[in-house]
């Protein structure tokens, strides 16, 4: 049976660490919102069917971006959490043999070259975009002085897209909080019901726009990508 993939756009988060005055996925770069960029990668693969972008409940923005009433997209309410607003987008699929791509809404660098390397897997575990950790890596105490070097070998840095089979994700997820489990991304979930999905190494210019900072390196990537 062939599969049909479906994007979830989680972007009911405020980014507080931006300082801006507005939730970081409405801010500005190369004349179009952060989430405008995340939104076309989105929109113009072929393989991507549906589009489901879960909001703030009372998001005093989102009905400013035209691009939203496109016929791929459909908005849901999000939740408190990130893994609340993913699991609230599961709820709306219906489709049998159904997979979720989850990716971050204000990661909007990313390429088609690692999208399609992505929706390559097609096993129960599912697969994320992450990349080799380079940097030497500290451990510190709760006083922030250094405890120890660690081994950086065998340690990778989670990236989006994430992309599950969407009754395994929404079963993870629905679990993982009913357990009041601490949940940081897809995978984190899918880790904690048993599964191990795959590393696919991605691009380091698949940021996400996290700190002041990032706005102008988001620019600098969205004008020369290819």
């Amino acid at each position: 049976m062939s599969r049909t993939i479906i994007a979830i756009i989680p972007a009911a988060g405020v980014g507080s660490r931006m300082n801006a005055d507005r939730p970081k996925q409405y801010l500005t770069v190369l004349g179009k919102t952060i989430l405008e960029h995340t939104l076309r990668i989105m929109i113009d693969h072929p393989r991507i069917s549906r589009i489901i972008v879960a909001v703030g409940k009372d998001d005093p923005y989102v009905s400013a971006l035209s691009v939203l009433t496109h016929k791929k997209i459909q908005l849901v309410e999000g939740g408190e959490t990130r893994a609340a607003s993913v699991l609230n987008a599961l709820e709306a699929i219906s489709e049998e043999n159904a997979w979720a791509l989850v990716h971050d809404a204000a990661r909007p660098c990313l390429t088609e070259t690692d999208l399609n390397k992505l929706l390559e897997i097609n096993d129960e575990h599912g697969a994320i975009l992450a990349i080799p950790v380079t940097d030497t890596i500290k451990r510190s105490d709760e006083l922030g002085d250094i405890l120890t070097t660690e081994d950086r070998s065998q340690l990778w840095q989670a990236q989006t897209p994430q992309f599950f089979r969407a009754d395994l994700l929404k079963h993870a997820l629905d679990n993982g909080l009913k357990q009041h489990c601490v949940i940081t991304d897809e995978a984190s979930a899918m880790e904690l019901a048993g599964f191990r999905p795959h590393l696919i190494e991605g691009r380091r210019d698949n940021i996400k726009v996290t700190r002041p900072e990032d706005l102008a390196l988001a620019e600098f990537y969205l004008t020369r990508k290819i």
